[in-house]
């Protein structure tokens, strides 16, 4: 049993308004983890209090560059070394399998370093070039106080995104963290005070909706950061643009993946589980929609078949395990229910089924599911579902596929397979999305990261998530 019965409040750990706690509970059998501090709009107020008394009169956004960078690599250091710690939290807080977050938390090593390496590269002041000769000065200065909303799939991934770039820029931070992954942000806030962050730059406040709404509300915040649901992205949005606040959304996906009629069978079933069901397929960036060419379509579904057919679905903490538990009993029902829904609509059911799967009924389990021969109107394959789900589409010709793929309202990722590496890339280049997967590349921290339409505003990751924390000053001097 974990308990913070305290919030972080500009770098004091305090006690809250109200005394009932966020308890926090096992996806896979349901007991209590923990107990977390719950920020109410009263404790919204005293952060963004410090927040701006840490901007406006603190040091912090007027440090060198250098400074703020040589703390950002003590704070990765630190957090690097608690990894196997926080990957077990989350695990046993949301129900992602331990190899999904023991790899994630190795990784946001990486992340951070990326964010670095564009921060001692970025220009923060530099004087343009004119064709008369040195002209205006161009800096680069923090936006202001930052309110970073984030998710519960990837907790520690979405929390230092924002973060660690706003930091960096000289900004103050509030996060305001899901209360289903509540323990392990206020764990990230005893990192961050070990790294020495002075007081009033950083708050970390679990909350539910109606604090969290405040929050993104309050007059004191100069910009949003969010990362979840669409539909709350265009709330978020709604408010921000009654403020002219500014705002970055990184928001949900129905991302399709086109697998050419010459692609590498082994390859791509190799690397199907991990781009379509990884965390539970609780994740944006997932590959919910397969276009497969029509010439070898049954070949391509028996296959999928028996590749996803074989996925292990258990205990998150046992390393065998590749799909956990839904987060909550209600994620866990909306997922079923997009199953009831593609049967309903016509489509044929390949793999799984809105039944739990076997042996466990204790947790918020969810059989993984293909449906095959989904059309692209059928709800299955419009809306995100968030959950262990994949459609196959055939399409006829590859003019075809990247219409079916672009047919969407959503623009975040997206996959191409086949053994022409050109081809491949001639493919991507025409899909309308902020993201591709060539041939299962992964990519890496330092490319921008975000969508098109109704995937969100703004980019993270390197050089473009920095930007997004910065306003731009020209002193004509």
């Amino acid at each position: 049993m974990i308990t913070y019965d305290k919030l972080y409040v500009g770098g004091q750990w305090v006690a809250p308004e109200i005394a009932e706690p966020i308890v926090v509970v096992s996806p896979h059998d349901r007991p209590v983890v923990g107990h977390a501090a719950q920020a109410t709009p009263a404790d919204v107020d005293r952060a963004v209090s410090a927040a701006r008394a840490a901007f406006d009169h603190g040091p912090w956004p007027h440090t060198t560059p250098e400074h703020r960078q040589a703390l950002i690599a003590r704070f990765n250091e630190l957090h690097a070394q608690r990894a196997t710690e926080i990957a077990e939290l989350v695990t046993a807080e949301n129900g992602t399998p331990s190899w999904f977050t023991s790899s994630l938390q190795t990784a946001m090593a990486e992340q951070t370093n990326a964010y670095l390496r564009a921060a001692a590269e970025f220009g923060w002041e530099e004087r343009v070039s004119t064709p008369n000769g040195p002209g205006p000065i161009v800096r680069r200065e923090p936006v202001g106080v930052v309110a970073a909303v984030i998710p519960w799939n990837a907790p520690h991934q979405s929390a230092l995104v924002k973060i660690v770039p706003a930091l960096l820029a000289g900004c103050a931070v509030i996060l305001n963290a899901s209360p289903e992954t509540a323990l392990d942000a206020l764990l990230l806030a005893e990192v961050f005070a070990a790294a020495g962050l002075p007081d009033g730059v950083l708050s970390i406040l679990p909350a539910h909706r109606g604090a969290s709404e405040y929050l993104v509300a309050h007059p004191g915040v100069d910009k949003v950061a969010f990362t979840g649901s669409t539909a709350a992205g265009r709330r978020i949005a709604a408010i921000a643009g009654e403020q002219l606040k500014r705002v970055s959304l990184e928001l949900g996906g129905k991302s399709a993946g086109i697998v050419l009629a010459d692609a590498d069978l082994p390859t791509m079933l190799s690397q199907l589980p991990f781009a379509s069901f990884g965390n539970n397929g609780e994740s944006c960036g997932s590959i919910s929609r397969l276009l497969l060419p029509r010439s070898r379509y049954e070949e391509f579904v028996d296959a999928i078949a028996g590749v996803v057919g074989a996925i292990p679905v258990g205990d998150p903490r046992d390393p065998a395990t590749f799909i956990g538990p839904m987060v909550t009993p209600a994620q866990q029902e909306r997922v079923r229910g997009y199953i009831r829904l593609g049967i309903a609509e016509g489509a044929r059911l390949v793999v799984g089924g809105p039944e739990e799967p076997e042996g466990l009924t204790g947790g918020n389990y969810v059989r993984p599911t293909v449906f095959a021969e989904v059309r692209n109107d059928m709800r299955i394959a419009r809306e995100e579902i968030f959950g262990p789900v994949l459609s196959l589409i055939a399409y006829e010709t590859e003019e075809e596929a990247i219409r079916i793929a672009n047919d969407s309202d959503y623009g975040l990722s997206g996959a191409v397979w086949s053994a022409d590496q050109d081809r491949a890339l001639a493919v991507a280049r025409r899909l309308r999305t902020g993201g591709v997967l060539v041939n299962g590349d992964p990519g890496g921290f330092d490319a921008p990261f975000g969508g098109y339409k109704a995937s969100g505003l703004g980019r993270e990751m390197g050089v473009a998530g920095l930007s997004g924390y910065v306003e731009l000053k020209t002193i004509n001097a």
